[in-house]
């Protein structure tokens, strides 16, 4: 399980649950990764490097790109021209603030580089309109659920 963050692009009268859905019916034809996402991708790295330090990259021919650092869990992906972020409910409290701020500049770097909209579906709304404040105790209690599930 993780807090995802997806990337859409929104045409003007489209509600965010039909672009998810635009984007989850493009994710199931698998296709090479558009080239201006891949230089988009050129200009991600370097940035996500100064934000988030050593991150450990993987490609896939043209299909897949990833990007993660492994402390923290933070991941960002593009699959054809699907692009997320996504960070596992490890964190709690102060770690809990710290990691999702990191999430929340790395999307806004994709965001500036891709030109699409960075989307939070855990509350159904664009991340920028979702307050630090709001994620951070969601990811908290998620995480304390699932220790106190699950253990660990």
């Amino acid at each position: 399980m993780s807090y995802d963050i997806y990337f859409l692009s929104r045409r003007d009268g489209q509600s965010w649950d039909e672009a998810l859905e635009a984007m989850e019916d493009a994710a199931e034809d698998s296709e090479p990764i558009p080239a201006r996402l891949l230089e988009a991708w050129d200009r991600i790295v370097p940035q996500a490097r100064t934000l988030l330090g050593e991150v450990q990259l993987t490609e896939y021919e043209q299909e897949s790109r990833d990007l993660s650092r492994s402390d923290t869990g933070i991941h960002l992906s593009l699959f054809g021209d699907e692009v997320s972020i996504t960070v596992p409910y490890w964190h709690t409290g102060h770690d809990a603030a710290v990691v999702l701020g990191k999430v929340f500049a790395l999307a806004a770097v994709v965001e500036k580089e891709t030109g699409l909209t960075a989307y939070d579906p855990q509350v159904e709304r664009p991340l920028a309109e979702t307050p630090p404040q709001d994620a951070v105790g969601m990811m908290s209690q998620i995480a304390e659920d699932l220790r106190s599930r699950f253990g660990g």
